[in-house]
């Protein structure tokens, strides 16, 4: 038993061996699709929202969890932990701090044996999965809660996140990127690849896809500079893609881990079908 326990939302795309392994709690945020209500990733699986998705006339919509879901998890994380780190998603992304602040003041209440610290990821959805990570790691080696803070403050400093759309269609449409909007009145038919680093912003415009996946290693390779890295494969139903993106990693780069996972169903109703997302961080402790 852990003294800190760790939990993060759904939209982090944490793999599901890492969440096991390390404990990892995730709570699902939810999806209205087409007049019904899922939970992301545990009542629909990315294979079954992006075949439904292909074919929808009314694009699905997302929201976070409720302060309610979040101050029950953090009931059942305190029966066994002392402490409980919650990474969420940044504040201009949704609503999942506010939630989980509302929550922690309803738990402290109830809890006060246990100390809870809300911590909003300065990175996006794509890197916010290593940074859950990294306060994992450290609570499962014994640390305090405030070491578990700081492993998961000094990753989001060190996590790179990119990737490539099909379209910017989605993101556009979805409302939480308002320039997207104009990014996809001015790049009809053209492949961009963001970075979602910081802030998401469109870093640059590729006329295909092969160029776009070239482009994407050329860059973590532009921000890694030979050095070990720590790599998550993100994909949008597009697995035989990330197959070979995948061999492409592995043979251009030192990877100390390597891990492939799917864009949730939450996550791709703003990337849509197609998207390809690398998050890295180089591993200084293995030079």
């Amino acid at each position: 038993m852990n003294k800190v326990a760790v939990i993060t939302e759904s939209s982090s795309c944490v793999p599901r061996e890492v969440a096991e392994q390390y404990g990892i709690r995730i709570l699902p945020l939810h999806l209205i699709f087409e007049d019904r209500a899922y939970l992301d990733g545990v009542d629909i699986t990315p294979q079954q929202f992006y075949r439904l998705l292909r074919k929808a006339k009314k694009l699905p919509t997302s929201s976070s969890p409720s302060p309610g879901e979040y101050f029950e998890a953090f009931s059942e994380l305190g029966k066994s932990s002392s402490s409980i780190l919650c990474v969420t998603l940044p504040q201009n992304l949704g609503m999942s701090f506010d939630a989980a602040v509302e929550a922690k003041g309803m738990a402290e209440e109830k809890m006060q044996q246990v100390r809870i610290e809300v911590f909003p990821a300065r990175c996006p959805s794509l890197a916010q999965g290593f940074v859950a990570q990294a306060a994992a790691r450290a609570a499962a080696s014994g640390h305090d809660l405030d070491e578990v803070a700081q492993a998961a403050r000094d990753m989001m400093y060190r996590v790179n996140a990119i990737a490539m759309l099909d379209t910017l269609y989605y993101l556009a449409k979805g409302g939480r990127i308002p320039k997207a909007a104009a990014w996809a009145g001015s790049l009809f038919k053209i492949k961009p690849i963001l970075d979602a680093t910081e802030d998401i912003h469109l870093l640059e415009r590729c006329r295909t896809r092969k160029r776009a996946l070239k482009r994407l290693l050329e860059i973590m390779g532009e921000r890694t500079d030979g050095k070990p890295v720590c790599v998550t494969l993100m994909h949008a139903d597009a697995p035989e893609e990330a197959e070979l993106v995948q061999a492409d990693l592995m043979s251009r780069f030192d990877c100390r881990e390597f891990y492939v996972t799917d864009f949730t169903p939450v996550m791709g109703t703003h990337t849509g079908p197609g998207a390809i997302g690398i998050s890295f961080y180089t591993d200084n402790a293995a030079m």
